[in-house]
């Protein structure tokens, strides 16, 4: 019986190289590599899509746009990574955790598209308390993003790793996109439940990988008599049993350590943790930790193709 084939478009960018670096010691999976000649051949790359069990978009948005009418025409199944389509219609969002019915509606799909880093720890803390009636749904709702250099690709990485340019050794974080939307807005929108787009204030912090996403509630968005353990509770229930989503335990007002909330605690996994943390005043921040380019791009991209495939979902991602 011959393996699922699977074709990465894009697979010298960072995260077709990591999604390729996961793939690569399985045996129940073929990749299917264009030669560099052909790497940005048009004709070669929709051929690929079209004789491709799957295919992983990871590509700027113009192109993936471009390989999806390929895929359209063939009948080719994608996996985008990019963010051209995480909120358009015709697509599923890669996203298994999000709802009850996801994760086949995912393996059942043509076009799936993967999560955005920072969507992923956002929505999945927030959509649970806004469907439980905990967060109002009209709340005015703000996130403090922070990444690693390598969420903004060759570009980033360069400007970032050049040892003429003064951020290698910075002993702070960089905040940017305050001049415009950022591109992730809509899908926190979307698909978070809440009636209003969020306030996103992202950074680029000095280290290459690991995110941590932060969502101070005020205690007026939360519905008359919530707590942060109710809050807690929902989340724990929530995500009971899931391998790659887990909650960190309830402590209370208590205080934490220097290292609890490390942006970087969990890279090179597919997982993310949630944190909640209520304060004395009724308050509660929501913390999600992760790899930017795990559980926040390539293994994402990973677990929806293993769906997409019928095979474990976990197969070839750390824990």
């Amino acid at each position: 019986m011959s393996k699922p084939r699977i074709f990465i478009d894009g697979h010298a960018g960072t995260t077709g190289l990591r999604i390729r670096e996961w793939l690569a010691p399985r045996t129940d999976v073929e990749l299917l590599v264009l030669g560099e000649a052909e790497r940005k051949s048009d004709a070669a790359r929709e051929r690929a899509i079209a004789e491709a069990d799957v295919s992983v978009l990871c590509l700027p948005d113009a192109e993936a746009a471009k390989a999806a009418e390929w895929a359209h025409k063939s009948g080719g199944r994608l996996v985008d990574a990019s963010s051209n389509h995480r909120v358009a219609p015709g697509w599923v969002y890669g996203f298994p955790e999000l709802a009850p019915g996801q994760r086949e509606a995912i393996a059942k799909a043509q076009l799936v598209s993967n999560p955005g880093c920072y969507p992923t720890p956002f929505i999945a803390l927030v959509r649970p308390l806004v469907d439980a009636g905990l967060v109002r749904t009209g709340a005015p709702v703000s996130i403090h993003g922070l990444s690693g250099y390598t969420g903004g690709g060759k570009a980033l990485i360069e400007r970032w790793e050049a040892k003429d340019q003064g951020r290698i050794g910075l002993h702070y974080e960089a905040p940017y996109a305050l001049e415009r939307i950022h591109k992730h807005v809509p899908e926190m929108h979307v698909y978070s439940g809440l009636a209003a787009a969020p306030q996103f204030v992202p950074a680029v912090g000095p280290f290459a990988c690991g995110m941590r996403v932060a969502v101070p509630l005020h205690a007026q968005l939360l519905a008359p008599g919530a707590t942060g353990e109710a809050l807690w509770r929902c989340l724990a229930d929530r995500y009971a049993g899931e391998r790659f989503v887990s909650v960190a335990p309830f402590s209370g007002p208590d205080p934490i350590d220097d290292f609890t909330l490390d942006p970087c605690a969990l890279n090179d996994t597919n997982g993310l943790r949630l944190h909640v943390l209520p304060n004395p005043a009724g308050h509660v921040l929501l913390v999600g930790i992760l790899d930017n380019l795990g559980k926040g791009a390539s293994g994402a991209a990973i677990q929806s193709l293993n769906l997409m495939l019928g095979l474990d979902e976990g197969a070839g991602l750390p824990g």
